[in-house]
């Protein structure tokens, strides 16, 4: 067998999805022709840090701690983060090689025609070129000399006689060099990851194919509960953010009927947001807490992978003490804390991309009274062991056009994408500038910057300050020059839905009137205490002028959020840090609250000693909660998956066909939970869905001989290889992805990093949970060893003191 064709099979599979894992694909009969400690790959494994590293900046070291976290100290804040872009290319290179090679569609040249559908998605969307457009931005600045300084630290590792990670080795190519432009790309994936998705076109697909009144049951307009974020707060444009009324968010609330291409949305459904991603945060003044300083937490709900989407580390420079995690590929700190004050973010859900329809004639498409010819490139996509492909990119006015082939480069259907990451964005800048921000009035001047992705941003200080406001850019759409909604395929011959002042890939006008003015954005300052779960922001969407958003998440946890800490508020026993770890472990699921009563309410209605009966019989004493040794955990959670397939299933697939990913156009559980017994999606009455799905349910336990939750409830936290040698170890946990400690077993998302942040200034030190290891390195003591403490619900000190002896110093020298 020939050694690279069947590297480049390896990757392909691995990269291209679905077949990861199963007995005979090509990576496991790649690997098994390796001993895991054999032959090159002991070249990775004992291999230590230099002493010492030369520095074009000037002096830097860095300590190891105990958990592998990096603290990094220098004298000058260049030498700062070239030590940083340094030991992250150590700890995390091959990770954010792959990264980068897929944002930019280069995947194929290293794996063969696998990954040519997810290359050529790239490609078309030019993330790259957005990328270097924001650089292009930062460039010269402060902050565009410290991510030059980050890269070539990179460069420095890259280009040194050290090994390479062992996945090089496996897979048989070679890291380019890194470049300012890379950790831009960083900054869009995070944001595509968190804004990128297309349930504009699954709505407007299901409109034509099923009639508005499906679309309401399955994409409701507005979720009925009474958890929202600002849930005392309305907007006045003359008063700003009070309790008073105001006004209706945009003219146009038609639904798109637009009959979108099916396979369109089901070529582009595998490129955007995961289900499932999500986040927790809040903050609790001193009012309310025992120290009399304000308490934070967050914990972001992301991929759980290996190695972590996270990296850990603590800086120390003249300008910056800062402790937290980042994206690797990310020179500075996302989350954390610095000597100042604490932040965290979670997403807002905020509609930031839209999507235009033109008349078109050869090489043009009309924009209003003029036809304009579309922005036309040819891009090489270049192919491992087979022919380059090529493919035209073209643009318009509002952004790339992206289509379904059908023979050669010819289309048959193509919609207009705009999204705001498409722009020269400021954001990187935004987190340079808060991490060295001392109090509430510099936080607030950087996330001025932090235009993508549209995130719920709290703040803490050691001042006694608190803050919540949604932080980037959301557009106002327009159709001569009236305000509308954004939740329709727009006509983009007749100009509907534009936004004023900007430009793909260029200097887009953010603070003009294009998109909502920073200090019209939802907040609230000095709140007494506040939580954000990914719910609706605004208590009523016609509280607001502007066309937010619509869907967000369901309110499970928003609603479980806010009823903890009402509680706490209106006891007598004050909040502090073992509150707020209870909190983030709370495993209280409020659909299970709402619908197991209705589920024992048709057990009558079951014979007797049935398998469903007996099931049901189970739940009658379950307090509902989530947790490992509860079998009335697992009973629920296999409930729902079967009961969301019994109710939706059948009816989508008859409409949309069995070819296409039905579950993607299934309702969330609060649409599924809020169905009225009479509804039409129950075809033969609710009792019978319920008894299908218990029926389902006991056939699957049979099969598995699940017991407790704990059995299926397990961490499967793999290597993008999937082989057991790289795998993080298996470990049951708490949670599900409705409760606040949370945890999506079948997609592997959950909380990708537990932070408590008390703003005592006696010192009191803030507490850290990581989901794996800070050291991509098989080899490595770090690269599981947290795994098991953040399974249990364990936390680990985090202070922003140094510690650990020195692993590496950097040394004047030359580039």
């Amino acid at each position: 067998m020939d050694r690279e064709r069947t590297r480049r099979a390896v990757l392909g599979a691995l990269l291209a999805g679905g077949v990861v894992g199963a007995a005979g694909t090509p990576i496991r009969r790649y690997l098994d022709r390796f001993a895991p400690f054999g032959g090159d790959l002991w070249d990775t494994a004992g291999d230590d840090l230099p002493e010492t590293v030369e520095s074009p900046y000037g002096a830097a070291t860095v300590r190891y701690d105990d958990h592998g976290v990096p603290h990094v100290s220098a004298d000058d804040e260049r030498a700062l983060y070239f030590a940083v872009g340094y030991v992250q290319g150590v700890d995390r290179l091959f990770q954010m090689d792959l990264q980068r090679r897929q944002m930019r569609g280069e995947l194929s040249a290293v794996v063969g025609d696998a990954t040519l559908a997810s290359d050529r998605f790239h490609v078309l969307m030019d993330f790259a070129g957005a990328a270097e457009a924001s650089w292009q931005r930062v460039e010269g600045t402060e902050t565009g000399d410290l991510v030059t300084a980050y890269t070539e630290g990179v460069n420095r590792h890259v280009d040194s006689d050290r090994p390479l990670p062992i996945e090089y080795d496996l897979l048989g190519f070679e890291p380019e060099p890194w470049t300012p432009a890379d950790a831009m790309l960083a900054e869009k994936q995070i944001g595509w990851t968190l804004t990128g998705r297309f349930r504009t076109l699954r709505e407007a697909t299901v409109t034509a194919a099923l009639g508005p009144d499906v679309a309401e049951t399955l994409f409701p307009t507005q979720m009925d509960h009474e958890a929202a974020i600002l849930r005392d707060q309305s907007f006045s444009a003359d008063t700003g953010w009070t309790t008073a009324e105001s006004g209706a968010g945009g003219t146009d609330a038609s639904r798109s009927a637009t009959a979108v291409d099916p396979d369109l949305v089901d070529w582009l459904g595998a490129f955007e947001s995961p289900r499932g991603i999500g986040s927790n945060s809040w903050v609790v003044s001193g009012e309310h807490t025992a120290s009399g300083s304000p308490l934070l937490a967050n914990d972001p709900h992301l991929s759980l992978m290996a190695p972590p989407v996270w990296y850990e580390m603590h800086l120390t420079g003249p300008e910056t003490d800062v402790r937290g995690v980042t994206f690797p590929g990310v020179p500075f700190v996302v989350i954390g804390e610095n000597d100042a004050g604490a932040w965290g973010f979670t997403n807002t859900g905020t509609d930031v991309i839209d999507f235009y329809e033109y008349d078109t004639r050869d090489g043009q498409y009309r924009y209003g009274e003029e036809w304009r010819d579309f922005e036309t490139e040819q891009r090489t996509i270049a192919v491992a062991d087979g022919d380059d492909r090529t493919v035209t990119v073209r643009k318009t006015v509002h952004g790339p056009m992206l289509g379904v082939e059908s023979d050669g480069d010819e289309f048959r259907t193509e919609v207009a994408v705009a999204w705001t990451g498409l722009g020269a964005t400021r954001t990187t800048a935004a987190v340079s500038e808060l991490n060295r921000s001392e109090g509430l009035d510099d936080a607030l001047s950087a996330v001025r910057k932090f235009d993508l992705p549209t995130q719920n941003f709290v703040y803490a200080d050691r001042d006694g300050n608190t803050h919540y406001r949604v932080v980037g850019k959301v557009p106002i759409r327009r159709t001569a020059g009236e305000a509308v909604r954004g939740d329709r395929v727009f006509d983009g011959s007749a100009r509907e839905g534009e936004w004023a002042g900007y430009t793909p890939y260029g200097e887009t006008e953010w603070d003009g009137d294009g998109f909502i003015a920073f200090e019209e954005m939802p907040h609230v300052d000095q709140p007494e205490y506040l939580g954000t779960a990914n719910q609706r922001v605004l208590p009523r969407d016609d509280d607001y002028p502007y066309y937010f958003e619509k869907p967000y998440s369901t309110p499970f946890r928003g609603l479980r959020l806010w009823e903890r800490l009402d509680e706490r508020v209106a006891s007598d026993e004050a909040a502090d840090p073992a509150f707020m770890r209870r909190l983030q472990r709370d495993v209280y699921d409020k659909r299970a609250e709402q619908f197991v009563p209705v589920m024992l309410d048709v057990r009558d209605d079951l014979r007797s000693g049935s398998d469903a009966r007996a099931l049901l019989d189970e739940l009658d004493d379950w307090d509902y909660r989530m947790s490992r040794d509860a079998r009335g955990a697992l009973i629920f959670e296999k409930f729902m998956q079967s009961y969301r397939h019994v109710v939706f299933g059948d009816r989508l697939e008859q409409a949309l066909g069995e070819r296409r990913n039905v579950s993607a156009y299934y309702g969330t559980d609060w649409s599924l939970i809020q169905l009225p017994p009479d509804s039409a999606w129950f075809s033969d009455g609710r009792p019978e869905a319920i008894r299908q799905a218990l029926s389902t349910t006991a056939v699957q336990f049979d099969k598995q001989g699940w017991e407790t939750y704990g059995d299926y409830n397990v961490t499967a936290i793999d290597h993008p290889f999937d082989r057991s040698w790289l795998n993080y170890p298996r470990y049951a946990t708490d949670g599900s992805g409705a409760t606040l400690n949370n945890f999506h077993r079948e997609e592997q998302f959950g909380s990708s990093w537990r932070m408590i942040c008390p703003m005592d200034k006696s010192a009191a030190t803030s507490e850290g949970a990581f989901p794996g290891g800070n050291d991509g390195s098989v080899f490595s003591d770090h690269y599981h060893d947290q795994l098991r403490a953040w399974a249990d619900g364990e936390y680990k000190p985090i202070p922003l003191g140094t510690n650990g002896e020195i692993a590496v110093r950097f040394e004047e020298g030359e580039r």
